[in-house]
């Protein structure tokens, strides 16, 4: 996960997690993952997704679209650099509402500027106004859409384009490129979160 990530759901998302929800991390990095350290709050039960093979998942699913899961169960649903690995993102929103209680939240978390990446396969890259339509289709009321980095400060270089983030680089590499007048990357994300407001199957 880069970091670009974290400091989207530090920003905007943590502060949705309350008390004894129950949460879907769809793709966790690990167990705990990153996000689930981030909000770090034990009375939440924190599930997990994917379709590789891994004890330690809750789930381990076959289908991107499909997921043997009742319908209204979680308080939130969250992925994060998730979004570009599904083919067919219509079909898999719509399913992540499905899941998710009324009054639930879903909440996603993609790379816009990140180069191409297949595991297996890398497919989208979607600013907000995508994003502000998938969820409307699903039925999911839109609250926060917004591309941003906080990676970049008041102290950056002006030289910098987006692409992958610096922060992870060595800081003799960043002080090289400040000295040589060499843009430096900087990561991009779409972080949105939603609202169902009625029952699956109802509007």
């Amino acid at each position: 996960m880069h970091p670009n990530s974290k400091l989207l759901f530090q920003k905007y998302a943590k502060s949705l997690f309350k008390d004894n929800m129950r949460v879907l991390e769809i793709g966790p990095e690990g167990h705990p993952s990153t996000y689930q350290e981030i909000v770090g709050n034990d009375t939440i039960t924190w599930e997990t997704l994917d379709m590789i093979s891994n004890e330690e998942l809750t789930y381990r699913v076959d289908s991107e679209y499909a997921y043997p899961i009742a319908s209204e169960t979680f308080d939130i649903i969250i992925s994060g650099q998730v979004i570009e690995h599904i083919r067919k993102v219509w079909l898999w929103v719509e399913e992540l509402s499905r899941i998710s209680k009324v009054g639930g939240k879903v909440i996603t978390i993609g790379p816009v500027s990140w180069p191409y990446h297949e595991a297996p396969v890398d497919c989208w890259r979607i600013h907000p106004e995508g994003m502000k339509a998938l969820y409307e289709h699903a039925g999911l009321n839109v609250e926060l859409s917004i591309s941003e980095t906080l990676e970049v400060t008041s102290t950056a270089s002006r030289r910098m384009v987006p692409a992958t983030s610096f922060i992870p680089q060595p800081i003799y590499k960043s002080v090289v490129k400040r000295l040589l007048g060499w843009p430096i990357p900087y990561s991009i994300d779409t972080i949105t979160i939603g609202v169902k407001e009625f029952e699956s199957g109802k509007n």
